[in-house]
């Protein structure tokens, strides 16, 4: 827009002046709801990662308008749930692992413990978690750890590369309103099913006559 002032002398002087909208501002300087609107995806039922769910989880707590339900974690094999987005306790990037606080009894804990090394110096001892569905492993539990790596004490590590996931009530296949399409009367049809009747009925009478 243009202003307009007149000097000491009377002169009459003219601008340009601007206006800043936020459309204009650097992309740093974005709000958090379009960051939130921007990673509001819908997962399919497929391999997952673990910033990617992160992301979302977080996004739809500070989004009080998200219409996403919870995440619900599956075998990747057999397809059985064993867990969900509820009891979401973090993401291990480095061992490309979530942890969660809970998960279904579709997952059991395995007897023996074997060391496992996170790093040259993070030795830990670790027990193997199994699907009931096919006995394939899905993560591990940390039954000791350096004090660095408490925080996975007393969680249920799964590996992102043996599980999957979908999100309640993303299902969108609908039946049109009249239902399924009927199948119009005609005479070969009528022939077929009047056959097929006959057939039964004298299935019927057959296994029921005496036997002599």
């Amino acid at each position: 827009t243009s202003v307009n002032w007149k000097d000491d002398s009377g002169s009459r002087k003219s601008a340009l002046s601007c206006r800043c909208t936020t459309r204009f501002l650097p992309r740093k300087f974005e709000t958090s709801t379009s960051r939130q609107n921007n990673i509001n995806t819908t997962f399919s039922v497929s391999s997952i990662d673990s910033t990617t769910v992160e992301e979302k989880l977080f996004g739809a707590a500070e989004n009080g308008d998200a219409e996403d339900g919870p995440v619900v974690f599956i075998c990747g094999k057999c397809k059985l749930p064993v867990g969900d987005s509820m009891s979401w306790d973090g993401s291990e990037d480095e061992e490309n692992q979530i942890r969660l606080k809970r998960v279904t009894d579709n997952v059991y804990v395995g007897k023996e413990k074997r060391l496992f090394e996170v790093g040259k110096r993070s030795a830990c001892l670790v027990v193997d978690l199994f699907c009931h569905g096919c006995h394939s492993v899905l993560g591990m539990i940390y039954a000791s750890t350096p004090k660095s790596m408490d925080q996975k004490r007393f969680t249920f590590c799964l590996n992102v590369a043996d599980i999957d996931s979908y999100v309640l009530g993303s299902a969108k296949q609908m039946l049109a309103a009249g239902g399924a399409a009927e199948q119009p009367v005609t005479l070969e049809y009528r022939g077929v099913v009047e056959q097929q009747l006959t057939e039964v009925i004298y299935c019927c009478c057959f296994s029921l006559s005496p036997l002599r």
